[in-house]
């Protein structure tokens, strides 16, 4: 068994062909579309980066060190790799490309969105919050007329419950740092994205957000290993 045959996988169909996501765990995805390698918050804790395939493309949410594991990003890039990141992870990272709340691009083809991510509620004693406004990015990436929607690490902010035609979500709920279940139920029903994953969760009891949105047979919450 190869190292990429222990994580789970889902084939999803869209108007430019289909979509591969594998979950790595914790906030990291790997999504294969027309041939590129596009990973998400690549992260060495949940996988093993040095036997996973180059990238193509990377999109880094924010400079917190289980999102940007330079080491992890080190083992999948190449001079060929595009970067996508905040203004805080260039200063990290060289020679990639800073999107900023509210940017729209294109990638390698892929139109996309850089979505503002951050708290309102769950803060750190000092008060201040886990994730301030204006640092990281949510993406909306659009593979044909399928617009995925990869938040990062942020709360149920306006910002998010305002988007629109999503047709697959990933929305954190790692408690105290993100969102609860009711917090991503309340998004869910107000941008009502066709399929939901849960992701970065930790110890959340992710069935309670099933039971939350059991009503809602427009959405689909689907549970895959990303704790």
């Amino acid at each position: 068994m190869t190292t990429q045959e222990q994580f789970e996988t889902d084939v999803l169909p869209t108007s430019a062909g289909d979509l591969s996501i594998t979950f790595l765990g914790h906030g990291s995805l790997l999504m294969v579309f027309k041939r590129m390698n596009i990973y998400v918050d690549p992260f060495g804790k949940v996988a093993d980066y040095a036997s996973l395939p180059k990238a193509d493309l990377v999109f880094v949410t924010h400079e917190h060190f289980d999102h940007l594991d330079p080491q992890a990003l080190s083992s999948i890039r190449t001079d060929k790799t595009l970067l996508v990141l905040t203004e805080i992870c260039a200063q990290q990272v060289t020679g990639g490309t800073v999107m900023r709340n509210g940017d729209v691009q294109t990638v390698a083809g892929i139109p996309v969105e850089a979505v503002a991510s951050y708290n309102l509620v769950h803060k750190r004693p000092s008060g201040d919050p886990f994730h301030p406004k204006g640092c990281g990015n949510g993406y909306i990436l659009n593979f044909g007329d399928t617009r995925l929607y990869i938040a990062g690490d942020t709360e149920n902010i306006p910002e998010m419950k305002a988007l629109q035609d999503i047709a697959i979500a990933f929305l954190p709920m790692n408690l105290p740092y993100t969102m609860t279940p009711e917090m991503v139920t309340d998004a869910a029903k107000a941008f009502r994205p066709r399929i939901l994953y849960p992701y970065h969760y930790g110890d959340t009891d992710v069935s309670k957000l099933v039971e939350l949105l059991k009503g809602e047979k427009e959405i689909e919450v689907r549970i895959r290993k990303m704790a």
